[in-house]
């Protein structure tokens, strides 16, 4: 078997770079917000009253969920979303791709929704109180005067997320999905090790990058300081 070219290698090398963007921006865009249902449940107080204490279904169906999602391993939720519906006899997942964004907007999600349940316990109780005494109904209080704190409060926790999904974007390959370290470890067995440093310097830089965006985010969120 010939030696591939240099060209050819890192042809190879930026179209898996590129599916691993394209599975950290769906990623983003889908947890996100889904963290943000999930904190919703896991704060809810609708339930009813059993033996004299209050029994919450959801916030604690929503915690359950929230504690085998942050205790089982990503790559496991993986190997369990792709293969395990086929094995369990329901229909199974047929593209790689969808079952790793599947599992990633579930797994960051989750992740996501107790650093917004951090943030929103750490806002004193008398904003609340002070934004009903000037005639805000609650949810204006949380959507005009608590939310914007909030995403103060847990820019830094969201930006350590983010920086750790760029990375965990390889972990797809356990799947076979042909991001750019699986294409690296398939040159590696050919003989090359160069493929892999270059892989280094593609997820440095990125981060690179999105560690100075975070940055700047949480400079403009600086009017909230006192």
């Amino acid at each position: 078997m010939s030696t591939p070219t240099v060209d050819v290698v890192l042809g190879k090398l930026l179209d898996g770079f590129v599916l691993n963007l394209q599975i950290f921006v769906i990623t983003l865009i889908g947890s996100l917000p889904l963290g943000l249902i999930i904190m919703f449940g896991s704060r809810s107080r609708l339930g009813f009253r059993v033996f004299g204490r209050r029994f919450c279904p959801i916030r604690l169906l929503t915690r359950f969920f929230v504690w085998v999602i942050r205790g089982t391993p990503l790559m496991l939720q993986l190997i369990f979303v792709f293969y395990g519906p086929g094995l369990m006899g329901l229909p199974p997942i047929k593209s790689r791709v969808t079952a790793t964004l599947v599992t990633f907007i579930i797994n960051y999600a989750a992740y996501f929704s107790e650093i917004f349940r951090g943030g929103i316990d750490s806002i004193p109780q008398g904003q609340y109180e002070a934004g009903q005494v000037l005639g805000m109904t609650r949810p204006q209080v949380f959507f005009k005067v608590v939310l914007l704190q909030v995403v103060k409060r847990v820019t830094p926790s969201v930006g350590n997320e983010v920086i750790t999904l760029v990375k965990d974007t390889s972990l797809s390959r356990v799947i076979s999905v042909t991001e750019i370290l699986f294409v690296a470890d398939t040159y590696t067995r050919q003989g090359l090790l160069w493929p892999l440093f270059t892989t280094a310097v593609f997820f440095l830089v990125f981060n690179g990058l999105v560690t100075l965006a975070l940055g700047r985010i949480e400079r403009k969120m600086d009017y909230f300081r006192a």
